[in-house]
């Protein structure tokens, strides 16, 4: 591990569970440092890691040895991909029916779901023995995401229990099964099929990292929490760069990151983890990389609708306006270029290039349209920049930034709870300065800030702009 990952993996926000449990009354500073510490986690890295207390995390780590024994005693066929109880069937429509064991060949990787409520069987109609511990292990699991969720809805200032409409029952009623699921995955056991080749490619060199064919994937949950007994867990971060989240993990640490209900029914504040897992350079280890997985699922017939957020006198962009049932949401496919087109525009230096190519063309094809004057292409170069000088310090402290409208801004002029001033208090925008909206700062006083940050900045653009205009 090189110096700059291990400093990575050193700023990830730790916490204690302990610490996350919420009590009557006013927060105490602890509490609050603890939800602040995983907040800021969870925006700059997508991830954060929860300290179990003693005896939980001795029952996840023997839990894990179970797996572990579970897997290289069964044995491997490709017959038995999709088998266990509809583990594997690939159907959107089965998400919330999954159980039992299913192997995945191309991804080599081996998994069982324990589910409360489904008991899976074989193909000749045998009840399927499970690793052991798994219920306990899923009570365990179940609690620590509930106190994560509850700390999250505490940093959006949202009321207490707001996740719980979207939640099973504690405990599950009759008839009822469990949105949400325990899995015991292994990676790359040496049975499998395709762990030759793989194994000879490690062996050809050995810093040869490899990764599952599905390389950016987003999990469809509020969130998910993750132990293995190897690291090879990535998450890309909020600049792009794929992070190991489990390379430097204690015996009672677990690793926590958000899914894509969480960042619908947040109206977009938490963004989901982007993942991959290396499924190379385990030639070495007749085990493979064995985890085990907890995926806090939304109940099937709630609705995500984001209407905590608004209530909360959030922003929230049209997009997450239109309630959708989250049997619909499940079904409905998603990617990472979707979700964050932003990862695939140019950099800040190629759009400026760009731009400036694209009024040179038009110079020399010469437009029918009335240009506009200097200073009014002047003020609105000093918008575009200011907005880019608040976005990199919102991007600088992980905070999820929107620009609202003016209309959001007249809705709630007389409130001191409004979009505007959220994102001021965020921040930490200097009192008594201009902000970057469009209503909120006029037009000279642009300029007067950005000459006040930027000495020089008008007589700048005004040289670019005469040099636009010789022939």
């Amino acid at each position: 591990m090189d110096d700059a990952e291990a400093n990575i993996l050193a700023s990830l926000g730790r916490v204690r569970l302990c610490d996350l449990a919420a009590a009557d009354g006013l927060p105490s500073d602890g509490y609050k440092m603890c939800v602040s510490a995983l907040t800021q986690s969870l925006a700059q890295y997508s991830a954060a890691v929860v300290e179990l207390p003693p005896a939980d995390g001795a029952l996840v780590r023997s839990g894990l040895d179970s797996a572990r024994l579970f897997f290289h005693q069964r044995g491997y066929g490709s017959g038995e991909a999709g088998g266990g109880g509809g583990g594997g069937s690939g159907d959107a429509r089965e998400w919330c029916k999954t159980s039992g064991y299913y192997a995945d060949p191309q991804m080599w990787l081996e998994m069982y779901d324990f589910r409360p409520g489904i008991t899976p069987v074989e193909p000749n109609g045998v009840a399927e023995l499970p690793p052991s511990g798994l219920p306990d292990m899923f009570s365990v699991l179940g609690k620590v995401s509930r106190e994560v969720l509850d700390a999250i809805s505490f940093s959006l200032n949202l009321r207490s229990s707001t996740f719980t409409e979207l939640l099973d029952n504690i405990p599950l009623r009759s008839q009822e099964v469990s949105s949400s699921v325990l899995s015991a995955c292994c990676h790359s056991r040496p049975s499998m099929e395709g762990a030759q080749q793989h194994s000879v490619a490690s062996q050809d060199d050995e810093q040869l990292l490899m990764f599952s064919d599905q390389e950016n994937q987003i999990d469809k949950t509020l969130l998910t929490l993750v132990k293995s007994d190897r690291s090879g867990l990535y998450i890309k971060d909020l600049q792009g760069r794929w992070i190991l989240v489990d390379g430097d993990l204690g015996p009672l640490d677990i690793v926590v990151y958000p899914g894509l209900a969480l960042y619908r029914e947040t109206a977009g504040y938490v963004n989901p983890a982007v993942h991959k897992t290396e499924v190379g350079n385990l030639q070495e280890c007749m085990f493979g990389r064995c985890s085990l997985v907890f995926k806090l699922m939304p109940r099937s017939v709630a609705r995500l609708s984001g209407e905590e957020m608004r209530a909360a006198g959030h922003g929230v962009d049209a997009q997450f306006q239109v309630p959708i049932l989250v049997n619909d949401f499940m079904q409905t496919e998603h990617s990472a270029n979707q979700l964050f087109p932003k990862n695939n525009e140019p950099s800040p230096h190629v759009e400026q290039e760009a731009s400036y190519n694209f009024v040179m063309k038009r110079k020399k094809e010469g437009r029918k349209t009335k240009a506009l004057p200097p200073s009014k292409r002047l003020r609105l170069e000093a918008q575009r920049v200011l907005k880019e000088r608040v976005q990199d310090i919102a991007d600088k402290k992980g905070i999820k930034l929107r620009f609202c409208s003016l209309r959001d801004c007249e809705s709630h002029i007389k409130s001191l709870d409004r979009p505007c001033e959220n994102i001021r208090t965020e921040i930490g925008w200097p009192p008594g300065v201009p902000f970057v909206h469009p209503h909120d700062l006029p037009n000279k006083a642009k300029l007067r800030f950005l000459e006040a940050y930027e000495p020089g900045w008008t007589a700048s653009q005004q040289d670019l702009e005469l040099s636009f205009t010789e022939p």
